[in-house]
């Protein structure tokens, strides 16, 4: 049986695991890696192990990249030259950015936790 995780050890999680940072993004764990050689302002932490963890601010750079990539269709230079100016600029249009990255990081966790409260309940439900 399972420990039982209080609900406080995910809710203020400081860093996190590349694989779980690409399932929130909605890209391959290569693909961060790649734009991590890019974008000199994207520098996760590495563990012991040497494994990358990404802070909420790195979650949230990711998600402005790709929405600049994919959405708006920039070039890895053009979307580096907006992000540069958006860093020296202090206007409120990146925060607006910023926020919508913060709903989706919350509504994965709570993806998460669902899942595993459904998989409880199913392991009870048999036995």
């Amino acid at each position: 049986m399972t420990p039982i995780r209080t609900e406080t050890e995910d809710e203020g999680k400081l860093y996190r695991p590349i694989s779980e940072v690409a399932e929130v993004v909605g890209v391959k764990p290569h693909v961060l890696r790649y734009w991590e050689t890019q974008f000199s302002m994207l520098r996760p932490k590495k563990n012991r192990a040497g494994n990358r963890m990404y802070k909420p601010d790195e979650i949230k750079l990711l998600l402005r990249i790709k929405e600049l990539l994919y959405a708006r269709r920039f070039t890895i230079a053009g979307a580096k030259r907006t992000l540069l100016a958006e860093r020296k600029d202090t206007a409120p249009q990146v925060e607006l950015s910023f926020n919508d990255a913060d709903r989706k990081l919350v509504v994965h966790e709570v993806k998460t936790e669902l899942l595993r409260i459904a998989g409880k309940l199913r392991a009870t439900a048999r036995a």
